[in-house]
């Protein structure tokens, strides 16, 4: 299953989807219904799991509507799906999620085996899948305090209670993108990537032998270059001022793009190869960088915040340890007036002469 909710990690889901299918991907999992929904309307017929909880009858009819699965975690939403099934006379599938740990969604594990025999007696509604969350796979097995192994323990005593009652649960899946990584004992009939799919781990000791290429760079126009003098203070609040005459070039791209404000005085951008400090406090749609040792740099030119340029990388996860967030929130935050641009594309916008209305970012 390729995850691609929150707009494909930011990425842009019905791109991402499209190359998860090149790919090898079976079927994928969002979040919202909404976003179901754009993968539909987008042609993708592929199996679709919201993996979000859907309470409300006219969400699930919107499932059924539009032929995806929704996440279950309880006899009240099956009923549900029995109802609106049997009324338009066409079967609907559905997924049981079970809390084995991570006290977020999903019935009480305990609960399985009595509801997998609930559901299955149900008139049109069909079992697609059961499954539950990990909420300490990407931590050492040393210090996930033996989580991980609990919660396997108890997805395999439900599944040992359905053999015995000779109870079919459909596809079984448990792994995240770090229990993927983590051991193939968690993979199940289907693992859930999410993170490493854009090329990322979820964490340092997992996957250090895989050659991950992340997926997106984020790029920006430089839009002015200005000089000023020695002890001049720069954006809102003053909160770098000059130590020397210094070259500010202003890049149009600001927290309201996703460059998170926390940033202000700490992010580097590439150039060239070189590492270009960004100084003051990152605005809602610019930011500024001290340009002084970097005399090439020029109106129009073009500057890496995150991605390769060269022999240096600046990663998702350079911002999220800065920000004392994680790299999933970093890559989650880029917003939709940021154009997505396949590598082609960006090359041929960068080749551009500068227009009058250039390309803000991409």
């Amino acid at each position: 299953m390729a995850v691609v909710k929150a707009d494909g990690y930011g990425h842009g889901a019905v791109t991402v989807a499209r190359a998860a299918l090149e790919g090898g991907a079976h079927c994928f999992g969002v979040a919202t219904l909404a976003e179901g929904i754009e993968l539909r309307q987008a042609g993708i017929e592929a199996p679709v799991l919201v993996l979000g909880s859907l309470s409300q009858a006219e969400e699930l009819r919107s499932c059924l509507q539009w032929q995806l699965m929704p996440t279950i975690s309880g006899m009240r939403e099956a009923l549900l799906c029995q109802n609106l099934a049997t009324g338009q006379g066409r079967p609907m599938a559905l997924q049981l999620k079970l809390d084995t740990g991570m006290a977020r969604l999903g019935a009480d594990w305990q609960e399985g085996p009595r509801l997998v025999a609930a559901i299955q007696g149900l008139e049109c509604v069909e079992l697609a899948g059961v499954y539950s969350h990990l909420a300490s796979a990407d931590l050492p097995s040393g210090e996930d305090g033996g989580l991980t192994a609990c919660q396997q323990r108890r997805f395999e005593s439900v599944l040992s209670s359905l053999r015995q009652q000779q109870l079919d649960p459909g596809c079984l899946h448990l792994a995240n993108s770090a229990g993927t990584l983590r051991s193939t004992d968690l993979h199940y009939d289907m693992v859930r990537v999410g993170l490493t799919l854009y090329g990322h781990r979820p964490a340092g000791h997992l996957g250090e032998d895989l050659l991950l290429q992340p997926a997106m760079h984020l790029r920006a126009r430089v839009s002015l270059l200005r000089e000023v003098g020695s002890g001049v203070g720069v954006s809102y609040g003053h909160r770098f001022r000059t130590s020397r005459p210094s070259r500010l070039a202003v890049v149009s791209i600001g927290y309201a793009d996703g460059v998170p404000r926390q940033l202000s005085n700490q992010l580097e951008v590439l150039f060239a190869g070189q590492r270009l400090p960004q100084v003051g406090a990152i605005t809602m749609d610019q930011l500024i960088l001290d340009a002084t040792d970097c005399p090439t740099l020029e109106v129009g030119d073009v500057v890496t915040l995150l991605g390769r340029d060269g022999d240096d990388e600046i990663t998702p996860a350079d911002w999220s340890e800065r920000c004392a967030t994680i790299p999933w929130e970093i890559l989650c935050g880029f917003k939709h007036r940021l154009p997505r641009l396949s590598d082609s594309e960006a090359s041929a916008v960068e080749a551009a002469p500068l227009a009058p209305d250039p390309e803000r970012a991409r």
